[in-house]
């Protein structure tokens, strides 16, 4: 009776596939295939020196940095970021963290990293939103990499605007100075952490939550985001 239930339900209401709109096969999970061939993967993490190192060459000291997949305006990862921020929709942020994950599994990038942080939203934010996509990012890759995650230190204080509305640099940097706060340094202390964003634009999100974790004693940041625009 549960499965003709749910075979109704699917005939009725079927699930889409975020980036084409086509209905979803009994095999395919959240993403289908067709698209999930279509990721623009950038396998940064195989490229010491890569585009986004040398973007933030200078900004903020850092061990490593990469990207699961570029992204293209008009291309399949547009309306799947679409979809984990806006359409309450946190398992496909779990699974596009799955597919990063079991690209990085046994890398050079991920070792000796002690724990993954996800970029933390503020709590109005999560309130709209009912989830954080960067957290659900997160614990997909580390289904995958058995990292722990850590989603207690770090904090963030206050609820400001986009950056994508954000014009100058100084701006951006304005925009985002002192967001961040943190509940106990000592947990940072002497370890490597990996910090996780769903979309890098101006980067200046991911250098502020940065610097502030770089005032730990000893504390290495690597950044990590599922999709760059760069």
């Amino acid at each position: 009776m549960k499965t003709i239930f749910h075979n109704l339900l699917d005939f009725l209401f079927p699930t889409l596939c975020p980036g084409c709109k086509k209905r979803l096969t009994e095999s395919e999970k959240h993403i289908c295939l067709n698209c999930i061939n279509k990721i623009p993967k950038t396998n940064f993490h195989l490229q010491k020196d890569n585009k986004l190192e040398s973007f933030f060459a200078g900004r903020i000291p850092f061990e490593r940095i990469t990207a699961f997949a570029h992204f293209v305006k008009g291309g399949v990862m547009q309306p799947i970021i679409h979809e984990l921020k806006y359409k309450n929709n946190p398992q496909l942020g779990v699974f596009l963290g799955e597919l990063c994950g079991a690209d990085l599994k046994g890398s050079e990038f991920i070792k000796g990293i002690t724990y993954i942080v996800p970029i933390p939203l503020h709590a109005k934010r999560i309130d709209e939103r009912g989830y954080n996509q960067s957290l659900e990012i997160a614990k997909g890759i580390s289904s995958k990499t058995k990292i722990p995650i850590d989603d207690q230190t770090v904090v963030r204080t206050k609820n400001n605007p986009s950056q994508a509305k954000s014009g100058s640099r100084f701006e951006r940097w304005s925009n985002v100075e002192n967001i961040f706060s943190l509940t106990d340094e000592e947990n940072f202390k002497d370890k490597h952490i990996l910090l996780i964003d769903d979309v890098l634009t101006t980067g200046s999100t991911i250098e502020a939550c940065a610097k502030k974790i770089l005032n730990i004693t000893d504390c290495k940041i690597s950044i990590l985001t599922i999709a760059t625009a760069h």
